[in-house]
């Protein structure tokens, strides 16, 4: 495998979008690189756009006709001269035939060489591979016999748990945990046709489930010249839907000796598969017996890799390409040394509190504090739309200190003032999860979400928060009418011939309403909300931040609005968004009787049934897709369908009218 060809990178086309392509960017400036980027209709105006270089329209929203599209991908790199491609992650990362057609093409593919790729595609032949070169493997059955007996037999033989895994899935799909006997041959049923489904590959692994486990990754980097080395752990347990939320280094349960073994073994498969270039090992530790199995091998860079980064150093996106152009690591192991504690949280746009669905919209204002520490990587900006096509993830929240608990500390803080207003997000979830003491002292495990995180309240603010972002949106709009008056300046804004009938404005929150009353007089504020009263100063006004005393105590909100909508945030109150009640309101749209609508914006995968057709409540109606995330709408009763007003593979917006039942 060794290479003595040094091969120039001097312009670099990054096969994505977002903030890994904003990343990307960043490190192809510092090297001198042109950085060129791809982009859809959706992403014309995105952050990553501006910040290229230079940057190529190349198609429509749907990824698969943009930065899934090979062909594109490979006529624009040709048409630029590119001399290499950078996938990110995601999309084409992992895509081996990908990854041959840009050697053929006589492109610098930035990442390992196909065949450590198509080795890794496979978790049944990644789970051999591993065994041959001694790399502890979770106890298992990874056979080619993929009948319902085979199955159930090597199920029973393991011993209960165990866990039913697609070789070619990932993301959770195909996956089922099988805790007795009874239910073995339904889960095989269920997992093999929901895997043929999403990878158009029913095959089957049969491990044994381990219930208090935690996934432990260790980054691995090779070069050209067939050396390898580990720069050291993350901790990924924290995860809702087998996707990660929350990652940290070092690890909490690592002591220095198993680090040195894990690390070992990382490093075994990297060179069991000639790597090349990073790359991560993923394991997960058994805390009741303190032993480590091999997950995967994820051939590509890693969405939480700048933890990594902070603890010792290194720009790994500028080890990728000096390792693509040909050059030898620059580092041995013994030069990697971790030095202080990061922390990595997923701002992601989605509900918690609605089983962490996700939600579109616009960010009407985006900004976090200045914390010594703090590297945002975000792919949105104030005004960026959050599409219905992509990953729900809009930003990375990182942050370094010396100690933990301090690292700790900062991302809570950081959590409270961040800036992140015109939809829902899951900021208060991260912080909920910060804050927990089990999760401060390390104590967690795979299932820490749904064991110890209520999200129930997450959505539920207090009544005196409300009333205060009351008070913040009242005075807001107040202090923009009072900037635009021109006449009577010498009257208080406000003012009534009668004195005794105060100014008020209606909000909604959710299904409630709330009624503030005021006055002013003699420079402050009189306010009535419910049964309580505030006296209030407006100390200042700077853009969207209003200083305001309330009752002697001094408060800052961030308020923005768009339309008739309030959106607010402060440290106490959190992120609240109120509707202002207009004094003529709309009349309301009549709700279609049977019939069914979108939930959220979604495109149309599929129309399960038809014009005239008989259902059963529970029943699948249309499955649909948002953010990469399928859903299936049901029928919540017995029926016949009357209409249908979608096919598939159109776009719809939250509540657009799609079946009508009779």
């Amino acid at each position: 495998m060794a290479s003595s060809t040094i091969q120039p990178i001097t312009s670099i086309l990054i096969a994505n979008r977002g903030e890994i392509a904003a990343r990307i960017i960043r490190t192809c400036k510092k090297m001198g690189i042109k950085s060129i980027a791809v982009f859809s209709d959706a992403d014309r105006k995105a952050p990553f756009v501006k910040a290229a270089d230079s940057a190529v329209f190349i198609g429509e929203s749907n990824p698969a006709q943009s930065y899934l599209d090979i062909d594109k991908i490979i006529d624009t790199a040709k048409k630029v001269g590119a001399s290499a491609i950078h996938p990110g992650y995601g999309f084409l990362s992992e895509n081996v035939h990908f990854a041959k057609r840009c050697a053929k093409e006589g492109i610098i593919f930035i990442g390992p060489n196909p065949k450590a790729i198509e080795a890794m595609g496979s978790k049944s032949n990644a789970k051999a591979l591993m065994e041959k070169h001694q790399v502890p493997v979770v106890p298992g059955y990874k056979g080619k016999d993929q009948s319902l007996e085979t199955l159930t037999k090597a199920a029973n033989d393991i011993g209960y748990p165990v866990l039913l895994k697609a070789v070619a899935g990932g993301g959770g799909k195909g996956m089922r945990i099988v805790k007795d006997e009874k239910n073995i041959e339904k889960a095989i049923q269920a997992a093999q046709r929901e895997s043929k489904n999403a990878f158009g590959d029913d095959e089957l692994i049969v491990e044994k489930y381990i219930a208090s486990g935690r996934h432990i990754e260790f980054q691995i980097f090779g070069d050209q010249h067939g050396n390898a080395i580990h720069l050291l752990e993350r901790e990924c347990t924290i995860q809702r839907r087998y996707q990660k939320v929350i990652e940290e280094s070092p690890s909490p349960v690592l002591d220095d000796d198993l680090r040195t073994a894990m690390g070992d073994a990382a490093v075994k498969a990297a060179k069991a598969l000639n790597y090349d270039n990073a790359g991560t090992v993923e394991f997960i530790f058994d805390d009741s017996t303190k032993n480590f199995y091999f997950l995967e091998v994820n051939t590509r860079l890693q969405v939480e890799h700048p933890v990594t980064e902070e603890i010792t150093g290194l720009d790994l996106v500028q080890m990728q390409i000096e390792s693509a152009q040909g050059l030898p690591l620059a580092i041995e192991q013994n030069d990697v040394k971790g030095n202080g504690y990061a922390i990595e949280c997923r701002l992601y746009a989605e509900d918690a509190n609605n089983d962490f669905l996700p939600v579109t919209g616009k960010i009407v204002k985006f900004n976090f504090p200045e914390v010594d520490g703090l590297r945002m990587e975000a792919a949105i900006e104030s005004g960026s739309d959050i599409s219905v096509f992509y990953d729900p993830m809009i930003a990375k929240i990182i942050v370094w200190d010396k100690e933990r608990s301090a690292a700790h500390r900062k991302m809570a803080y950081v959590l409270k003032h961040l800036v992140c207003l015109g939809i829902v997000t899951n900021q208060s979830f991260l912080q909920t999860i910060v804050e927990h003491p089990d999760f401060n002292k390390g104590i967690y495990d795979t299932h820490f979400i749904e064991k110890k995180i209520d999200v129930t309240p997450l959505s539920v603010k207090s009544q005196s928060s409300i009333a205060l972002s009351g008070i913040a949106a009242t005075l807001s709009a107040w202090q923009r009418r009072d900037e635009k008056r021109h006449l009577l300046r010498s009257l208080p804004s406000g003012w009534r011939s009668n004195f005794y009938q105060p100014q008020q404005e209606t909000y909604s929150i959710g299904e409630d309403e709330m009624l503030v009353t005021y006055r002013f007089q003699q420079n402050s504020f009189s306010f009535s909300i419910g049964d309580s009263t505030y006296q209030v100063n407006l100390i200042g006004k700077e853009n969207d931040t209003l200083r305001l005393e309330i009752d002697g105590i001094q408060y800052h909100f961030v308020v923005v609005q768009n339309g008739n909508h309030f959106f607010i945030q402060n440290e106490q109150t959190g992120n609240i968004t109120l509707q202002q009640k207009d004094r003529f309101p709309e009349k309301a749209v009549e709700k279609v009787k049977g019939g069914y609508t979108a939930p959220m914006p979604s495109q149309i995968i599929q129309v399960l049934v038809k014009e005239g057709q008989a259902v059963k409540a529970g029943e699948g109606l249309i499955v649909l897709s948002s953010m990469k995330m399928e859903s299936t709408l049901e029928a919540n009763e017995d029926g016949t369908i009357e209409e249908i007003y979608v096919e598939a593979g159109g776009n719809v917006e939250a509540g657009f009218l799609l079946l009508k039942m009779k």
